[in-house]
Parts: C-alpha cells; sequence; structure tokens
C-alpha cells in the first residue's frame, strides 16, 4: 500500500461525491442541453445565494471572470490597477488584457494579503496614467483586509474587484469574501475548495449595470441573440461542470470546516519547530485553500518530504515582478521587500478535505525528524 501523501487530491474530491456526480452528470447528457441552460441557472443562483449577491454569472474560468470584472468596470488603456506581486500570474494578466497598468504593492507579512500601507503609498505616487481599480487577493483562503482597503478605494473613487481563487467560503467581519468590493472574481480550478472537474469561473456583484455589462461582455456583446452592441469575447461556464459544481457546493461548508480541522493538526503538532506557521487575523473565518508554512531553510524541507514521500507546492515561488515575461516593466512605486523574502521561504504543506489525520500526522512526524536532524 503506497504512503505517498499527496500535496493535493482532485480525484479524491470527485470519488467522495461520485454517485451524485455522476448523476448530475448524466441528467445533463440526458438533457440534449449543453451550453447556458438549466445547470448554470441553478448553479448562478444557488451560488449567489450563497455569497449574498444578487448576481452571478458562470464563466469560463478564473482568468476570464478578473477580466471580464475589468472589463464591466470600463478599466482599459491608460487605466491604473493596483494589485500585489504575491499572487497567480492570471491577477497581473487579466489586467493587462484589457490594456491596463498593473501598479504592484507589498504585502503583509502575516496574512501574505495586500497591506493596505504599501497601498496608500503608492496611490499617493505620482504616476503616469488614471488610477481605476484596486484589485485584493484573498490568498491561501484568508481575506485580505478589506476594511482598510475599500476605504482607501473610496477616499480616491476606485473600484474593488476582489480576487476570490482562494476563497470559496472565507469571512471576514461576518461577511463573506466575494460580497465586499463592487465585484468579484472567482476560479472553479480543480484544485480550489470549491471545484470543477474542468475549467470554469464566475462573477459576483450586488451592481445590476455591472452584471448586465458581464452577461454581455462574455458572450460577443450580445444583448439579443447574433446582435453584437459591443466588442465581446466568448467565455461561457460549461453545462456539465455547472451540474457538477452544484453538487459540491452543498459540501463546501462541511469540506471548509474539515480544512480547519486539518490546520488545527497541523498547527498542534508542529507548534515546538521553528517554523512559521499561518496567521489568521481577528474576526476571520480562514478556509485553508493552502496551509502555507515559512522557513528559511525551505528548500531543504521541501527535499527531506519528497524523500519521505510527501508531496508538497510552492505558491509562488517568484513574485509576479521578478518573472522573465514581466521583469523590469511592470509598474512598482514602492519596495516589496516582504513579498521577495516571502518567495524565497513557503512552501505548501499537503491540504485536501479528504485528507486522513494520519497523513497529517505522517506529514509532521517528518516535518519534526527534519528539525531533530
Amino acid at each position: 500500500m503506497s504512503t505517498h501523501v499527496p500535496q493535493t487530491d482532485p480525484k479524491a474530491g470527485y470519488l467522495d461525491h461520485q454517485a451524485e456526480i455522476d448523476t448530475a452528470i448524466h441528467r445533463t447528457l440526458e438533457s440534449g442541453w449543453y451550453i447556458l441552460g438549466a445547470e448554470v441557472d441553478a448553479f448562478e443562483q444557488a451560488f449567489s445565494t450563497y455569497i449574498g449577491c444578487r448576481h452571478a454569472i458562470g464563466v469560463g474560468n478564473g482568468t476570464d471572470a478578473l477580466e471580464l470584472a475589468l472589463r464591466a468596470c470600463d478599466v482599459g488603456v491608460g487605466d491604473l490597477v493596483f494589485t500585489v506581486s504575491h499572487t497567480a500570474v492570471a491577477t497581473v494578466a487579466a489586467t493587462e488584457l484589457v490594456g491596463a497598468t498593473p501598479v504592484l504593492v507589498d504585502i503583509d507579512p502575516l496574512t501574505y494579503t495586500m497591506d493596505p500601507n504599501s497601498l496608500e503609498a503608492a496611490l499617493s505616487c505620482s504616476l503616469e496614467g488614471a488610477p481605476k481599480a484596486i484589485i485584493p487577493v484573498h490568498l491561501y483562503g484568508h481575506p485580505a483586509n478589506m476594511t482598510a482597503i475599500l476605504d482607501l478605494a473610496r477616499r480616491h473613487n476606485l473600484y474593488v474587484i476582489e480576487d476570490c481563487a482562494q476563497s470559496h467560503g472565507a469571512v471576514l467581519d461576518d461577511r463573506i469574501t466575494g460580497a465586499w468590493g463592487d465585484i468579484a472574481a472567482f476560479s472553479f480550478y480543480p484544485t480550489k475548495n470549491l471545484s470543477a472537474l474542468g475549467d470554469g469561473g464566475m462573477v459576483v456583484t450586488d451592481d445590476p449595470s455591472l452584471a448586465d455589462s458581464v452577461r454581455s461582455l462574455q458572450q460577443y456583446g450580445w444583448r439579443e441573440r447574433y446582435v453584437s452592441e459591443l466588442p465581446g469575447g466568448n467565455s461561457r461556464l460549461d453545462e456539465l461542470q455547472a451540474a457538477i459544481l452544484r453538487v459540491k457546493l452543498t459540501y463546501l461548508e462541511a469540506e471548509n470546516t474539515r480544512r480547519r480541522k486539518l490546520a488545527q493538526m497541523y498547527t498542534m503538532y508542529l507548534a515546538d519547530t521553528s517554523l512559521i506557521l499561518p496567521a489568521s487575523g481577528p474576526n476571520v473565518t480562514h478556509v485553508y485553500h493552502q496551509y502555507t508554512i515559512c522557513l528559511p531553510q525551505r528548500d531543504a524541507l521541501r527535499s527531506h518530504l519528497k524523500q519521505a514521500e510527501i508531496g508538497t507546492l510552492i505558491h509562488y515561488p517568484i513574485p509576479i515582478h521578478l518573472q522573465p515575461a514581466y521583469q523590469d516593466r511592470l509598474t512598482q512605486v514602492v519596495p516589496l521587500p516582504h513579498t521577495e523574502r516571502i518567495s524565497q521561504q513557503i512552501l505548501s504543506l499537503p491540504m485536501f478535505p479528504q485528507m486522513t489525520e494520519a497523513q497529517v500526522q505522517r506529514v509532521c512526524q517528518a516535518i519534526n525528524h527534519f528539525f531533530r536532524q
């Protein structure tokens, strides 16, 4: 019997709900309707209710969700979008896809989310272009400091577009992520807390005009079929994925609770090490998309765990402003010391809701053995 512990396991999520997912897939195949039908409608309604927003629009993937949210806010050429460098490349890629200029700010050294002080410093700089939007990223399942970020946005008359790709169900001050900003983008990539068996994304908003714009932009600028009122594209959530996500949404809260239980175990078993363990701010419900530790000897520990057949990942090894495609090209007006240090020290341990307590113990035993050497 294999003792390998994977860093994540999308197949386990399927097997956990196989009967219901297979039924949903069969129902969709039998319906004969495969694009923008009853399954997408039902999932959009269920997800908007879950988030507490009036509108949810299913799209092709999380990057498309960000791009469409930006376009709906009329962000384009000459506009400045403030975001972080410690994030998936999609956050910056979507900004450049609409022709806007990303302005990168630093992260909080404990939560790894946008530092409002760094954001404020960047907003006070003289920049070429018009400040238009802020994209805070709720990284690893921990919400960004939305109270401070929204205060700055109001003072500077900026849109707030939440990047919720890693925060399905996370809560700050009794408000779920996705319900804070003007508009929000979600990803349903197979490793997410709420995951498809393929790709998918969602845009949510309370603003009917923004929702109307996203629905038009996602399908060739149509309001009436085959009549393009504005230049749009093609980004539609698949009926099969919507059917699968309807099933999985009913288990999201229970699986997030399980993630928190696993995180508590990690924290307990690793308390006596010199690791910097994940922090959780006040009035936060963390959903632990990742359990990310921090240590200077990251690479040595990762090699040790690999030898013990324990999977790890680095989210993310190179800040966007230092990557080959972006180096010396992105707008950086404030220093990013925490971003650059963290990228050299972070490591994501195995984390998925089907993980057993015995697997957590095995990971922690291997880590404790590393520190005893």
